[in-house]
């Protein structure tokens, strides 16, 4: 297997400077095995998954990467801190319980203080010789300072307007955010591992990210949502290989209807445009756009599915499997690369 070595990889221990996203209701531990086993490295995504089923995942995602015991496993989980302003009180903490299992990585994004989280973490790893990696999700200048000068996180993940998901409604495109954050952040020896993310979904991209813009790695998400190992149902997955350019919003219409509008203030979500976009457009009332969602979901009908998806879907035209897809991606980036 050909490699690429960057800051990424170098801190990782990895061949390919490629992550595979934390995708609530669409990441597995088979989706991370397989990023991982790739050359690349992978990550679960928590969100309200209670700590039982995450070690579960853990152990599972270390069962088919036949990790050691005693050693970490090579591969992430993703936290969201609004989230953990509720999990970390009850009784059902979820970061003592995914760090006991030793993954290599967290991932943090969308809380109104995650330095917290990342103190409690690095506290935990005083006490043993694992030191886990951490990396944040930032969407603007402010965001990455802070993470960086403040928290010392060791990974930014630079996150574009046109990332699928969650995000800030306001943050810059990616090719205006990540030199941004470059600038801001000058010193490359002392600057945390700068990872490009939002809309990656070809070779040529990910040349581009390393070679012209900076990037030590890029985050890629909605090119694996087609994979066998995607969570997404069947339905879905026709949905997305049938999407076009310029066929998903961001807009806070999608958590309405999902009833899951509750993430902190100036975070919305991109996703696929269907009935759900129209309800809104035509003035409906939200009781009205829930009744709708809710008989469509009963029908099995896919208009007014909640897709989460980013500008990448539109590369999306096969169900390749999630170490294809990497090592192709990787493949073609070094091909470019070499003709620079």
């Amino acid at each position: 297997m050909a490699s690429t070595k960057t800051k990424l990889t170098t801190l990782l221990g990895t061949k390919i400077p490629i992550v595979s996203a934390p995708m609530y209701y669409a990441s597995t531990p088979e989706m991370a095995a397989a990023a991982t086993g790739a050359g690349a490295f992978g990550f679960i995504a928590a969100g309200f998954t209670p700590s039982t089923t995450l070690i579960k995942e853990i152990q599972a995602v270390r069962s088919i990467l036949n990790t050691p015991p005693e050693s970490p496993v090579p591969m992430g989980v993703g936290l969201l801190g609004w989230i953990l302003d509720m999990t970390e009180e009850s009784d059902d903490p979820r970061i003592p319980a995914v760090l006991a299992e030793r993954p290599q990585a967290i991932w943090f994004a969308f809380g109104v203080d995650l330095g917290k989280y990342v103190k409690k973490v690095r506290e935990y790893d005083e006490n043993r010789d694992h030191k886990t990696i951490i990396f944040v999700i930032v969407n603007n200048i402010d965001e990455a300072k802070r993470a960086a000068e403040e928290w010392k996180v060791d990974v930014l993940v630079v996150q574009g307007n046109e990332a699928g998901g969650h995000g800030r409604g306001d943050a810059p495109f990616l090719q205006t955010l990540l030199p941004s954050v470059l600038t801001a952040i000058p010193d490359s020896a002392s600057r945390p591992v700068v990872l490009a993310a939002g809309g990656i979904s070809t070779g040529t991209q990910i040349a581009s990210f390393l070679t012209k813009h900076g990037a030590d790695g890029v985050v890629i998400g909605s090119r694996l949502l087609c994979t066998p190992e995607c969570m997404y149902p069947d339905q879905t997955k026709e949905v997305l290989l049938n999407s076009k350019l310029s066929c998903t919003i961001r807009s806070t219409v999608f958590d309405e209807v999902n009833r899951t509008a509750m993430w902190p203030e100036g975070i919305d979500g991109r996703a696929i445009v269907n009935d759900i976009v129209q309800d809104q457009k035509e003035g409906l009332s939200l009781d009205e756009r829930l009744k709708r969602h809710d008989q469509s979901k009963a029908n099995g009908d896919s208009g007014r599915l909640v897709i989460w998806a980013g500008d990448a879907v539109a590369s999306i035209n096969d169900k390749e499997s999630t170490k294809s897809i990497i090592q192709k991606l990787h493949q073609e980036a070094v091909a470019v690369m070499a003709e620079k």
